[in-house]
């Protein structure tokens, strides 16, 4: 390899034969994507790897793969909050981007297009984002997830502060767990999942990468970890699981529905029928208007709002069917996404007028919302048809 020691961001690497050049960037940093190509140009590598995964990847190379989204499929797998939060992560990082006047992932991208231009192969490092989310989302309770929603909602606030000065703090950080740095202080098993893990990962999908001379492009917040994981071996496939739920966990999904029917039970038969008759209209009511409230926030469609209503009473007994699943595929039929919905994404999530504009967005506002809504409804009802008992 050509010797290139004009920047601390570059950190010089060997294993097995390999020499490998870890270059540390900031996602929209200007300084890092000249790097980047500089580098490239002048190593001219067997190999280059990049942070991303399948999918991000994909999203660069093909830039009108949001054409291709089958809303309705995303529902019915159950992964509304997953995309949710990928649109989120990259609404905040487009922002920044466009204050500063450069293209998200930018360095990313030099990393591609100069590794074409020198005929080095392309090395996919990172996890799949689907992936890392599942897992933080699986070790997370409600009230976890509530902040979690939070926090990516703020994200959508002005960026307009934001100084080049800043981003390159960001250096220091990974963007997913900048976002959730709120959420991370009261759960520290995050950083293990969006950070630990992911170091290991890269370091073993980087000394895998085929060539005798590597550059590999990461977020910088990640390189002391690679560094740390570089002499041990990881088993990517158990970074690639999702595990199950736990059994507490199962176990309390279906007690809650067990509950609320004994309780039922037990006031129309001890309690007499005005008692049980209060307690299922407090059931009823506090399922029904709070889900309604939420399909309603997320200015869903008129039936969407009734469906919400009606569904979340029954839904909330059975744990294998979610309120919002059912509204959400009310609002997919009732104001079906078009074509110039999918071609207007990338630039509706930008702005928090823009997620509830779009037909796309805003039925991923309604799932949510309205599972919220239906959530708060039995907390609210639980106690209130005890009472009723009295």
């Amino acid at each position: 390899m050509n010797t290139i020691n004009n920047s601390d961001m570059i950190h010089k690497l060997e294993h097995d034969g390999k020499e490998i050049l870890l270059i540390g960037t900031a996602h929209v940093s200007r300084e890092s994507t000249e790097l980047v190509k500089e580098t490239i140009e002048a190593e001219k590598p067997d190999t280059v790897c990049v942070e991303l995964c399948e999918s991000r990847y994909q999203s660069i190379r093909q830039k009108d793969k949001w054409r291709d989204m089958n809303i309705i499929k995303v529902i019915r797998e159950k992964k509304t909050f997953l995309l949710l939060s990928n649109l989120l992560l990259a609404s905040f990082q487009k922002r920044i981007a466009d204050k500063l006047d450069i293209k998200p992932g930018a360095e990313m991208i030099a990393a591609i297009e100069t590794a074409d231009a020198c005929d080095a192969s392309i090395h996919l490092a990172d996890r799949d984002i689907r992936v890392t989310l599942s897992r933080t989302w699986r070790v997370m309770g409600l009230w976890a997830k509530l902040k979690v929603i939070f926090q990516l909602a703020l994200s959508l606030g002005n960026v307009e502060e934001v100084t080049e000065e800043d981003v390159e703090k960001m250096k220091q950080e990974d963007m997913l767990q900048s976002l959730l740095a709120e959420v991370e202080k009261s759960l520290p098993v995050l950083r293990k999942i969006l950070i630990d893990e992911r170091d290991q990962y890269l370091a073993q999908k980087i000394k895998d990468a085929p060539g005798k001379t590597i550059v590999a492009v990461v977020g910088a917040g990640h390189v002391p970890g690679i560094k740390k994981y570089w002499e041990r071996e990881t088993d990517l496939e158990a970074l690639e699981i999702i595990p199950p739920k736990g059994k507490a966990a199962g176990l309390i999904k279906w007690l809650i529905p067990a509950m609320i029917l004994m309780l039922l039970v037990f006031g129309f038969f001890y309690g007499g029928s005005k008692a049980g008759t209060d307690m299922l209209t407090w059931w009823v009511a506090a399922n029904g208007i709070l889900a309604g409230i939420g399909a309603a926030a997320a200015l869903g469609h008129p039936l969407t709002i009734l469906s919400s209503i009606l569904a979340a009473p029954l839904t909330s007994l059975n744990p294998m069917i979610a309120a919002g699943w059912v509204s959400g595929l009310v609002e997919a039929f009732a104001n079906k996404p078009k074509v110039k919905d999918l071609e207007r994404l990338p630039e509706d999530i930008l702005t928090v007028r823009g997620f509830w504009r779009n037909k796309v967005t805003r039925i991923l506002l309604v799932v949510v919302f309205t599972n919220l809504g239906s959530t708060l409804g039995t907390a609210v009802a639980i106690p209130m048809m005890v009472k009723a008992l009295q």
